[in-house]
């Protein structure tokens, strides 16, 4: 279990220097509210805060990292950015990028999709 962690983490610090040289800002890294909810990274550019899921596979993972972000991990996703909003008193435009990092044992490929899930709002 140390080795997928290991990954995990490499991936992360991968995936915020990759964001840092395409100008974003990094406000947050493994934000948790209460330990139940997390977001990988929290960042802004061009006055959007960005949540960003981080993805780290092996080559040849039965899924994609990208895939690997389905419907219930951005419900999961989006419960904890709702609680960041509010925490924190947020009043941006906000989106959900997911960044997939692929390592081949040698190298990182990385996949940074912009905007690649919306919320629908709910009415009461």
């Amino acid at each position: 279990m140390a080795a997928h962690n290991d990954l995990g983490h490499k991936g992360e610090d991968l995936a915020a220097e990759y964001l840092q040289q395409k100008g974003y800002c990094i406000l947050e890294r493994n934000w948790t509210n209460r330990g139940r909810k997390e977001l990988d990274i929290i960042a802004t550019k061009d006055d959007v805060v960005v949540f960003v899921e981080v993805k780290t596979r092996k080559a040849g993972s039965a899924t994609t990292p990208i895939e690997a972000v389905d419907a219930r991990k951005q419900h999961r996703i989006c419960l904890a950015a709702d609680s960041y909003i509010k925490d924190h008193r947020i009043d941006f435009c906000c989106r959900f990028d997911v960044v997939g990092i692929v390592h081949d044992g040698e190298h990182y490929r990385i996949e940074h999709i912009e905007d690649a899930f919306r919320v629908r709002p709910k009415f009461y």
